[in-house]
């Protein structure tokens, strides 16, 4: 059956061309044509429809996709950590550089620091050995 435009995407206010209302084709051709065009749009809307109602398809479609995104992303994790492995060393050094100029600059809040954990170690064990 022909519609009239807007028909087949189901908007509202569209109706099928009445059979009085539909003028053939006058050529043969053109009307096998526009047999032609009706099949193929009601094969792909069979198709459309199938896809659907597969629902063993869709939910393997799903998971491979969600598969995908896993992947990628421990693939960014993994390039992520070998980035920061590389680049481990080159930041140690660099604060061990920083520190050393901070000591060498002023050392005194250092000796107290150190003074304090040392105390702090020799009153541990005191305690430990009372017991």
């Amino acid at each position: 059956m022909t519609t009239t435009p807007g028909a087949s995407d189901g908007s509202a206010g569209s109706r099928a061309i009445r059979p009085e209302q539909y003028a053939p084709p006058a050529d043969v051709d053109e009307l096998r044509a526009d047999i032609a065009h009706t099949r193929a749009e009601l094969g792909e809307t069979v198709q459309a429809l199938a896809a659907k109602v597969d629902v063993k398809a869709r939910l393997q479609e799903t998971r491979q996709e969600a598969k995908a995104r896993v992947r990628e992303g421990l693939q960014n994790a993994a390039e992520e950590a070998r980035l920061a492995a590389v680049e481990a060393p080159e930041r140690a050094q660099e604060l061990a550089t920083r520190t050393g100029r901070a000591v060498r600059r002023n050392p005194v809040p250092f000796v107290v620091a150190a003074g304090a954990a040392a105390l702090i170690v020799l009153f541990v064990r005191w305690r430990r050995s009372r017991w």
